[in-house]
């Protein structure tokens, strides 16, 4: 039988076009009343001033040719599989420690920490110029786990097998989140319409980036699913212009992760862009 993960993935995948713009309305619906709830036990102020914080040139990022993201041999940040020698050696590799699944444990540890570095450092919401409240830190959480987990897909059964521990490692995870934001009560419900928004914008990333849908789609969803508080709303011209440079970031980084080999991205040898130095470019857009 295969995981919850695996299930959920294969048949979200194999949706038409049609199923999913009905997924869509409807997750739509729940993730905003899920997402309300969340933020009022969680006490997250629900008003949001795209004006106010230090501007940056969003017109110029993200425009820079993609590449891989892998962390170079010798790089400091990489994280390498401890090498056990004679009866330790022999010791660990009887507790299974060198088992296929160990391996791919300790790789989707790796790959989430990375994950959840870039979405809770302060460049991101500096960046992007949002609000760092529950709903955008989930959202953003969910975003990069989409970004990852399309990449999976490239590398066929291995790759669902491996997000199947991502995934567990994500629903702990999330699941401390919410109950630290003071949602003690009640938290499996929680948790169940929080991973319906999740397996919901999963549907929605994947539709905006098909060959046949609108280049604005992707940017609509995003807005939908990211900066609007109730998914009905129009993004102003400053919040426009977040929404539009996030939009690119996420194509950017789909194309950049494409470009990172297998044994990086399985071991978590790699990092997102960064966002922390923020760079303008001016030449040819590509």
């Amino acid at each position: 039988m295969l995981p919850r993960w695996s299930r959920a993935a294969i048949r979200l995948y194999k949706l038409g076009s049609q199923n999913n713009m009905e997924l869509r309305r409807d997750f739509c619906f729940v993730a905003n009343r899920s997402y309300e709830k969340v933020a009022v036990a969680a006490n997250d102020s629900t008003e949001k001033d795209f004006s106010t914080k230090p501007e940056v040139q969003l017109n110029k990022m993200f425009w820079t040719k993609p590449c891989s993201l892998a962390l170079p041999q010798g790089s400091p940040l990489r994280v390498e599989e401890p090498k056990y020698e004679g009866i330790r050696h022999i010791i660990f590799k009887l507790l299974l420690f060198y088992s296929k699944e160990s391996k791919s444990i300790r790789g989707a540890n790796v790959v989430y920490r990375r994950i959840v570095s870039q979405v809770d450092k302060p460049a991101i919401y500096n960046v992007f110029n949002m609000e760092k409240t529950f709903k955008t830190t989930f959202s953003l959480l969910v975003l990069h786990m989409w970004l990852y987990l399309r990449r999976l897909k490239e590398d066929g059964k291995e790759g669902v097998e491996f997000g199947q521990y991502l995934y567990e490692i994500y629903n702990h995870d999330v699941e401390l989140r919410v109950s630290k934001a003071g949602v003690n009560l009640l938290l499996t419900r929680w948790m169940k319409d929080l991973e319906k928004i999740f397996y919901g914008n999963i549907v929605a990333y994947d539709a905006a980036m098909l060959p046949e849908a609108k280049y604005d789609e992707l940017p609509n969803v995003i807005w939908r699913n990211i900066f609007s508080d109730d998914g009905l709303s129009k993004p102003n011209d400053a919040a426009m212009g977040a929404v539009q440079a996030m939009a690119r970031y996420a194509r950017r980084e789909c194309s950049c992760l494409s470009l990172t080999d297998k044994e990086s991205i399985l071991s978590g040898n790699f990092m997102f862009s960064s966002l922390e130095n923020p760079r303008y470019d001016d030449h040819v857009r590509g």
